[in-house]
C-alpha cells in the first residue's frame, strides 16, 4: 500500500489524505474461489501479492513484542496546525497530522508490515468476494465497539461510505467505482462494484475507517445538531485505539489509550500501539521544531532534511548516547518527488519547455553543495522498485506500449530516458544552450536578457510555491540557473494552510511535490495521472495531465492479471510518463533518517516493509529511561 510520505528535502507537512491502495494487479487470496459462483467462501486476510503470511486464528505478527508494556508519554512534533476532528471533511486553516485518523477510528482491515498489500481483519472478522470482484461482502465482528459502548452496525458503515463519498473529492473519486453499500446480513454489509475484475477494489473499501452513524446525526453538548459536512473542535466518538484527551486549537492535541478499547486483544492489535500517550505539538516554523527536539521538549524525529542530518545533531546528548541516530531502510515503496509543472498554464503546454526546464536543473551541484551528497537523482515514476522503466521496452512492456503506440510518444521505442547530467561548467554551459534551443523551437526567443514570446512580447516569468523557508536553499540556486537562460523567476512562501488551499485549487505555476508510490499499484494511478482527476479540486493530478495513452496504460495496470504483467504494464506505464517531461525529478534516498531520544524498546526483528516501524511497535522503556533521564 502506499504510505504517508514527506515532502521534499527542508519540508515536512503531511502528504495528502491516505491514498493508500495497494494494485490491482495479483490475486488477492485467502481461501480457494469456490466452484459455485453463489457458494460464499469467508477469508481471514486478502492480500494483492499471494497468499497471506499468517494464518486464520494467528496469535500475533512475528514483528512485534506481544508482551510490550503499555505505558509512557511519546511527545511527537508537525509542522503546520489544525482546525477541525470532522474526518468527514477537510479544514479550513490545517489538518491534523497524518494517521491521527486510524489512532481515533478503526478499519474494517488492517494492514500487515510484513507483508506487501496484505490486510487482516480487525472490525471485520472475515470476507468475502466473487470470482469476478464485481463485489465484497464484510461480515462484522459482534463484539466491535465504539468507544462509548454502543455496537459497530451496517449502517455505521454505510453511513460512513456514504458520508465520505458525498463530502470529500478524494474519496468520492477513490470511491467512484463503488456503487452501493447495503445490509445483506446482521453483520454484514455488501459493496457492489460498477465494474468487474478489479481486484484491488475489495482492498480499497478494507482500508476506510467507520465512524458512528448516531454521534454524527445526533446533537452536540450545545444543543446544535452535528454536521458531517462541516468542520468541527468537539472531541469525536471513536473506535480505535486512542481517544482524544485534551487539545489547544492549532497548537497541541493529546490522545491518550482508551480505557475501554474492543480489540485492545486482538490478534492484529497485540503487542501494537503500546503508549499510553501520544502528544502532537504543532510548530510553525521547521527550525524551531528541530530545536524543540534538541531541547527535550520532542521524543522523535524523521529528519528529512540533509543539512540537518550532516550539521544539527551535534550537540552533547548526541555524543553521550542519549539522543540515537539511525537509519532505516525503504523497502515498503518507490516515490517520485519533483517539481510539477501546472500543465493548466498555457506556458508548460509544450513538451519542450518542461524539457528546457530539466536541463537548466543541476541537481549535481545541488547535491554536492546543499544535501552532503546524501542523494540519488530520481530517474522514475517508481523510483527504487522494480517497476521502475529502464533502456528500451522488450518483452511484454513492448507489446503492452505496442497496443497503444498511437497514443504515446514515439521517443518511449528508441530512446531511453535520462535525466541531463551537470555538475561542471562545460556540461551547465551545454544543457543551457540546448534549453534555448527547445525554447526557441517553442516559440521564444531571447531579447537583451529576457525570455519572451515571439508573437506577443510576453516575458517568460514563472513563480515556485512552496510553504517552508527552507524552500529557498534549493529553489534559488535553481532560479539563477533560469534567469541565465531569460527565464523570470519569483519564489512564492506560504504558510502550511495557504499552500494546501492553493494546491487544491491549482493555484500555482511550479511546486514540489512528493508521490509515493506501493509495490503493487493500482487504482490510485487514477487519482495521481488520470485525466478525470485532472481538473477536480484537490485531486492528486497536480499537473493537470489528460492524456489518452496514460489513461489506457493505467487502466492495463489495474486490470493485471498476475505479477509479470503488473510489472510490464507499470514499467510502460512509468516510460510514458517520463517521455512527457511532466516534472523536473528531483532527489531522494533509500532511507528513513531518524533521531530519538533513546527511552524506547523495540522488537528483535522490525517489520520487513515498515521502516521504522516507530511508534506502532516500539514500547516506553524504564530502563532505558533511567540511563537517558526522564523526559522535560
Amino acid at each position: 500500500m502506499t504510505s504517508p510520505t514527506r515532502f521534499p528535502d527542508g519540508q515536512s507537512r503531511r502528504d495528502i489524505l491516505r491514498l493508500a491502495g495497494a494494485a490491482g494487479a495479483a490475486t488477492i487470496t485467502g481461501l480457494p474461489v469456490p466452484a459455485q459462483a453463489e457458494d460464499k467462501v469467508w477469508r481471514h486476510a486478502v492480500s494483492l501479492m499471494g497468499t497471506p503470511r499468517y494464518p486464520a486464528g494467528f496469535t500475533h505478527f512475528e514483528h512485534v513484542n506481544p508482551g510490550a508494556p503499555k505505558a509512557g508519554l511519546l511527545r511527537l512534533g508537525a509542522q503546520g496546525t489544525f482546525d477541525n476532528f470532522n474526518p468527514f471533511v477537510e479544514g479550513v486553516k490545517g489538518e491534523l497530522e497524518n494517521g491521527i485518523e486510524t489512532l481515533l477510528h478503526d478499519t474494517l482491515l488492517v494492514a500487515s508490515e510484513d507483508e506487501v498489500a496484505t490486510e487482516y481483519g480487525l472490525i471485520a472478522e472475515a470476507v468475502s468476494y466473487p470470482a469476478d470482484f464485481g463485489s465484497v461482502t464484510y461480515r462484522l465482528r459482534p463484539e466491535a465497539r465504539f468507544q462509548d459502548g454502543s455496537p459497530i452496525t451496517p449502517a455505521d458503515v454505510i453511513f460512513t461510505f456514504e458520508t465520505l463519498k458525498g463530502t470529500r473529492p478524494t474519496y468520492a473519486f477513490y470511491y467512484h467505482n463503488v456503487q452501493k453499500a447495503e445490509q445483506t446480513g446482521p453483520h454484514e454489509v455488501t459493496f457492489t462494484f460498477s465494474e468487474k475484475g478489479n481486484r484491488e477494489l475489495p482492498q480499497i473499501v478494507g482500508q476506510m475507517p467507520v465512524l458512528p452513524k448516531a454521534w454524527w446525526t445526533g446533537t452536540a453538548p450545545g444543543g446544535e445538531r452535528r454536521d458531517p459536512k462541516s468542520t468541527t473542535l468537539e472531541p469525536p466518538l471513536g473506535s480505535g485505539r486512542y481517544r482524544l484527551k485534551s487539545f489547544d486549537p492549532g497548537r497541541f492535541a493529546l490522545y491518550e489509550l482508551a480505557p475501554d478499547y474492543w480489540a485492545r486483544d486482538l490478534n492484529v492489535n497485540v503487542g501494537r500501539h503500546n503508549f499510553r500517550e501520544i502528544r502532537f505539538e504543532y510548530f510553525r516554523d521547521s527550525t524551531v521544531l528541530l530545536e524543540a527536539f534538541k531541547a527535550d521538549r520532542l521524543d522523535f524525529r524523521s529528519e528529512n532534511s540533509a543539512r540537518n542530518w550532516a550539521t544539527a545533531y551535534e550537540f552533547p546528548a548526541v555524543a553521550e548516547g542519549r539522543v540515537v541516530k539511525e537509519e532505516f531502510p525503504i523497502r515498503s515503496m518507490g516515490v517520485m518527488q519533483a517539481f510539477v509543472f501546472n500543465l493548466r498554464r498555457p506556458r508548460f503546454a509544450d513538451p519542450r519547455v518542461r524539457r528546457a526546464f530539466n536541463l537548466a536543473f543541476d541537481f549535481e551541484d545541488t547535491n554536492r553543495t546543499l544535501f552532503y551528497g546524501l542523494y540519488q537523482r530520481i530517474d522514475s515514476y517508481f523510483f527504487g522498485t522494480e517497476l521502475a522503466s529502464s533502456g528500451l521496452p522488450e518483452g511484454q512492456e513492448r507489446e503492452i506500449l505496442d497496443s497503444v503506440k498511437d497514443k504515446v510518444p514515439g521517443a518511449v521505442f528508441t530512446t531511453p530516458y535520462r535525466n541531463p547530467v551537470n555538475g561542471t561548467p562545460d556540461a551547465v554551459r551545454a544543457n543551457l544552450r540546448e534549453a534555448v534551443r527547445l525554447l526557441a523551437e517553442a516559440g521564444y526567443e531571447l531579447r537583451g536578457r529576457q525570455l519572451v514570446d515571439k508573437r506577443t512580447g510576453e516575458p517568460f516569468r514563472v513563480e515556485f510555491l512552496g510553504f517552508d523557508q527552507n524552500t529557498e536553499r534549493f529553489v534559488l540556486p535553481y532560479r539563477a540557473a533560469l534567469e541565465r537562460i531569460g527565464i523570470a523567476v519569483d519564489l512564492r512562501i506560504v504558510d502550511a494552510a495557504q499552500y494546501q488551499n492553493r494546491l487544491r485549487s491549482f493555484d500555482f505555476d511550479i511546486t514540489t511535490s512528493v508521490w509515493a508510490q506501493s509495490l503493487s499499484p493500482g487504482n490510485e494511478q487514477r487519482e495521481y495521472w488520470g485525466s478525470a482527476a485532472a481538473d477536480r479540486p484537490g485531486s492528486r493530478n497536480l499537473a493537470g495531465i489528460k492524456d489518452a495513452g496514460i489513461d489506457a496504460l493505467i487502466e492495463r495496470v489495474i486490470y493485471a492479471k498476475d505479477r509479470p504483467e503488473l510489472v510490464a504494464a507499470t514499467r510502460a506505464l512509468d516510460r510514458v510518463l517520463l517521455a512527457h517531461d511532466f516534472v523536473v525529478p528531483q532527489w531522494s534516498s533509500r532511507v528513513v533518517r531518524t533521531a530519538r531520544w533513546n527511552r524506547f524498546g523495540r522488537p528483535n526483528r522490525l517489520p520487513e516493509y515498515g521502516g521504522s516501524g516507530f511508534p506502532t511497535v516500539w514500547w516506553y522503556d524504564e530502563a532505558l529511561v533511567a540511563r537517558t533521564g526522564a523526559p522535560r
